[in-house]
């Protein structure tokens, strides 16, 4: 009886908790990657007909050249932006470094199709630019070379001053958490500045750089509306031309495949290029680290190293929105203000906070478990950001409108009467939607910070007791909160300027701020569009600040259980 008493009772809870939280990680993932599938499933839906020969034989070299190009600009230049503005205000004292803390992830509120307009209207022939040239030199058109933004490289230049925020956000959570002790051993091992940077902290802080970088590359594969405007053909452009210009599903569902190959190709090369290396902090000496004073060139230098992403990214196209918002506007946008943005607040704050309490689950039972098969459902759940929101939305729109009906007819048959379309007659599958698009953010935010905590934090949290759920409780989350925080703000971010899933998806009469800005904007009419795409950009400054200032002022005390 003993024996028996003793194999049975510990086995019990821990089978228990362990089944719960894998499952409910398992219904999470599947609900997420169901939208994927159903996209998949056309590429056996039918034949193509002539599509897929002819896009093969014409555009889809320059797809792909394209999109490699992109990736590469993009992956380059937001690591360099983001890491070293991060290291800057982070580890450095010079003037105006307190200002730059928070004010570089302004541009994440600024949709990147609404920079693409008014930095092509600034940059124009016509534009107050070359106009002022020609007037202060006498100039006429063809005494001079000016770049032309609508090309590969605008749409670069444009992707890497909105979307390093991504990287700056995460790098900076990463500096802030590391240990001042290894900085103090590194430099009494005689590592100056530059040398603690490439050997303690860079490599330390890799898992959220390269989580950064992804989630900037997949946000670039997954654009539409400036690399459309700039005429840059990719697999996106060629994916909306595909299905809603072709009406050809097969030959659009092989092109997404083809993008989501780009996307699994990255995350396997960031993986592969890790190996068997672990970025934990097994230090207790977390204090802030004294920022280094800096004074003359080099405080010149690292305030204009801030001040230029922070120019191009922001203040540049908020100073122009602002200029034609306020010099002519959209006249009839004014009395419809406060529903737009409250649809919008709502849809943002919602889908944030579902995605990061899913985050969470589907990270912690990835730590938790022996298995590959956690990991190997949070990479496919990361591929829902690297799909067009249109491609994600009609995915959705399949399995949940033969729910929907379904339902329909369930409830009529048995109450005798027809409720209608319960979740796509709402904001229930926009939701859905939103969180198959962005929980990949939430989600690359917490396993990055997840990964730096030790294991034998869990071991010595077992050994006092703790089960599962109280370890995450009492340890873990407040380890993570500052990266919580983050996930939390890039998604309610990233929701407020989401455009082709709320056009596809969205209920009878519901706007949003994003769709009114871009149905203005994609008519010309960019000096309607700007009240629009303003209120976008007010309503992201906040939680942006806010975040940013609680990420310097975090505390990484785990009481409370």
């Amino acid at each position: 009886m003993q024996t028996t008493t003793i194999t049975s009772l510990p086995s019990r809870p821990v089978f228990r908790s362990l089944s719960a939280l894998a499952l409910a990680a398992l219904v999470i993932a599947v609900l997420t990657a169901a939208p994927i599938a159903s996209v998949w499933a056309n590429l056996f839906a039918g034949g193509t007909g002539g599509t897929w020969s002819h896009l093969a034989a014409t555009v889809l070299p320059d797809y792909v050249a394209n999109t490699l190009w992109l990736c590469l600009g993009v992956g380059c230049g937001v690591i360099v932006v983001g890491v070293s503005t991060a290291w800057l205000v982070t580890m450095h004292d010079f003037p105006g470094r307190r200002a730059f803390e928070w004010a570089l992830v302004l541009p994440l509120a600024v949709p990147a199709y609404v920079m693409a307009y008014t930095y092509t209207d600034l940059l124009q022939f016509v534009g107050p630019v070359q106009s002022g040239l020609r007037e202060s030199f006498g100039w006429q058109k063809g005494d001079y070379w000016f770049p032309d933004v609508r090309t590969l490289g605008g749409a670069v230049a444009m992707f890497i001053f909105v979307l390093y925020p991504y990287v700056y956000l995460l790098a900076r959570t990463a500096f802030l958490e590391r240990a001042s002790g290894m900085l103090e051993a590194g430099r009494s091992l005689g590592l100056g500045a530059w040398g603690s940077f490439f050997r303690i902290s860079l490599p330390l802080a890799r898992p959220a750089v390269a989580a950064g970088a992804a989630l900037a590359l997949m946000e670039t594969l997954a654009d539409y509306g400036t690399v459309a405007y700039f005429a840059v053909q990719t697999f996106t452009t060629g994916i909306y031309h595909a299905w809603f210009s072709l009406g050809d599903r097969a030959a659009a569902a092989q092109l997404s495949a083809a993008l989501l190959g780009f996307v699994v190709l990255v995350l396997m090369l960031e993986r592969m290029s890790r190996g068997r290396a672990r970025f934990h902090n097994t230090t207790g000496r977390n204090r802030p680290h004294p920022g280094r004073r800096l004074s003359g060139f080099r405080a010149a230098g690292a305030m204009l190293s801030c001040a230029v992403p922070l120019l191009l990214g922001f203040l540049v196209p908020a100073g122009i929105l602002l200029k034609m918002a306020l010099s002519e506007g959209d006249a009839q946008f004014g009395a419809r203000f406060a529903q737009l943005a409250g649809n919008s607040f709502t849809l943002a704050a919602l889908t944030a906070l579902l995605a990061v309490g899913f985050a969470v689950l589907l990270a912690y039972a990835a730590r938790m478990s022996r298995s590959r098969w956690p990991h190997l459902m949070n990479r496919v759940v990361g591929l829902g950001y690297a799909v067009p929101g249109s491609v994600i939305a009609v995915g959705v729109l399949i399995p949940v409108t033969r729910l929907d009906n379904w339902l329909a007819g369930w409830i009529a048959s048995w109450a005798g009467a027809n409720p209608g379309l319960l979740i796509t007659g709402g904001i229930a599958a926009l939701v859905y939607a939103y969180l198959v698009r962005f929980l990949a953010i939430a989600l690359q935010a917490v396993e990055a910070s997840l990964g730096k905590i030790t294991p034998s934090m869990d071991d010595a949290a077992r050994s006092l007791g703790l089960g599962q759920g109280a370890t995450l409780l009492c340890v873990h989350l407040p380890l993570l909160r500052g990266s919580l925080l983050t996930a939390g703000l890039l998604v309610f971010v990233d929701v407020m300027k989401e455009l082709p899933a709320t056009l596809v998806m969205r209920p009878f009469n519901f706007d949003t701020l994003a769709t009114q800005a871009y149905t203005l904007a994609s008519d010309e009419r960019l000096a309607e569009a700007s009240t629009a795409a303003l209120a976008i950009v007010a309503v992201g400054i906040l939680p942006l600040i806010a975040v940013s200032r609680q990420i310097a002022g975090g505390s990484t005390q785990t009481s409370g259980c």
